[in-house]
């Protein structure tokens, strides 16, 4: 099995490293192609008006000067011209990517770009609190997590989003398969400053961020010690809400 490793958070993410070793567990042929540097929040955001550079870093190693989903896509376009990876696992991510997270994330943003191209992907991402990443939990359970996903045959366009939780490996009560959950980001935080020139600039933060723990969410899971496992589809489309639209512009 052929295996494509990228993630948001650069090409020298301790996170990129965890992920390794875990595919290496899966197959000894392990390929990565990550951002030069990190892409936090980056999205689905492609590179359009600049031109994008492939690095070279080592077997099988490469960084590119773009987002999650420009290093995916060069991958596909330039390392793999003849057969294609089997897989596409992003991560693992520092920190969470829980709910409306997954429209913002480049994590898993990377895994879209290669479920887009047919490919089974995979997003992996690891929370953490004030005490900062620790990724013993993802270490000790990515396996056990992986090997069932690697051996289904996946829904096309589909992409599994996993979070693990921030608490330590033998603190982890299992795995549950939930729906994304809702964050509502509009009562995040703003900080507001002043820079040298004297003039106004504003910082995002997501304090306050009001988390929605309903039953059966991937914030829920999380947040009472387990493994979320969250089947993403790429079809946006609103199917209930189509025939009441389509009255709308009916004769």
């Amino acid at each position: 099995m052929r295996i494509l490793l990228s993630n948001d958070d650069g090409i020298h993410a301790p996170g990129l490293a965890v992920l390794e070793k875990i595919a290496r567990e899966l197959t000894d042929d392990v390929w990565v192609c990550a951002p030069a540097e990190e892409q936090s929040g980056a999205g689905h955001s492609l590179t359009l008006h600049q031109p994008v550079r492939l690095r070279e870093l080592g077997e099988k190693r490469f960084s590119v000067t773009g987002t999650p989903t420009d290093s995916v896509n060069l991958a596909l376009r330039k390392l793999f011209e003849d057969e294609w990876p089997d897989l596409v696992i992003s991560g693992v991510n520092a920190g969470e990517n829980l709910g409306d997270d997954v429209t913002y994330s480049g994590t898993v943003s990377a895994a879209m770009e290669g479920a887009l191209a047919g490919i089974p992907a995979i997003a992996l991402s690891q929370a953490f609190r004030d005490n900062g990443p620790d990724f013993s939990a993802t270490e000790q359970w990515g396996k056990r997590v992986l090997a069932p996903l690697v051996d289904m045959v996946m829904a096309k366009r589909t992409v599994i989003n996993v979070n693990f939780p921030a608490l330590p490996a033998d603190k982890v009560r299992g795995i549950r398969v939930v729906r994304q959950g809702f964050h509502d980001y509009s009562r995040g935080s703003l900080v507001q400053g002043t820079d040298p020139r004297g003039r106004p600039y504003y910082w995002f933060g997501l304090q306050d961020a009001e988390h929605t723990l309903d039953h059966g969410t991937d914030l829920e899971a999380v947040e009472d010690g387990y493994i979320a496992v969250t089947p993403l589809q790429l079809d946006l489309t609103n199917h209930s809400a189509i025939g009441a639209l389509a009255e709308r512009f009916a004769a």
